[in-house]
């Protein structure tokens, strides 16, 4: 009885094993997306407000116009100007787009606006029908 419990324990772990290695294998890239980061001007008229809305807090939106896709994040009201966003990585896997950026503060060289700000980036890209994951 013994010898069957640590069988039927070890074909458990392999099961949990392959099940996260499945998981994982939903992440493969496929290829980088091209994308345009938009001057405050190039934003669509309907998603600016948007956008202004939500700006004081952290947002994550996406919006389509059909035949492209604009993914916006926001990081909400920093305590001074001279942020900066960078976009790690843009790419297509089987099931979502993935998009990882970054908040980069003032360098400690620069005066800051002593105002706050609100940073935020809009990316955009060609339109496909996958979801957007936030990284």
């Amino acid at each position: 009885m013994k010898k069957t419990g640590f069988w039927g324990l070890a074909l458990a772990c392999m099961l949990l094993m392959t099940g996260c290695t499945m998981m994982n294998e939903e992440k493969i890239k496929l290829r980088d997306l091209d994308f345009t980061v938009l001057s405050q001007e190039m934003i669509p008229e309907q998603l600016a407000p948007i956008i202004e809305e939500k700006k004081t807090g952290a947002f994550q939106i996406t919006y389509t116009d059909n035949a492209n896709l604009y993914i916006c994040i926001g990081y909400g009201e920093q305590k001074t100007g001279g942020y900066s966003i960078a976009v790690n990585e843009l790419y297509l896997t089987d099931e979502n787009i993935v998009i990882d950026t970054s908040l980069l503060g003032p360098e400690p060289s620069d005066k800051a606006d002593p105002q706050p700000s609100y940073p935020y980036i809009v990316v955009k890209t060609e339109y496909l029908e996958h979801t957007v994951t936030f990284e």
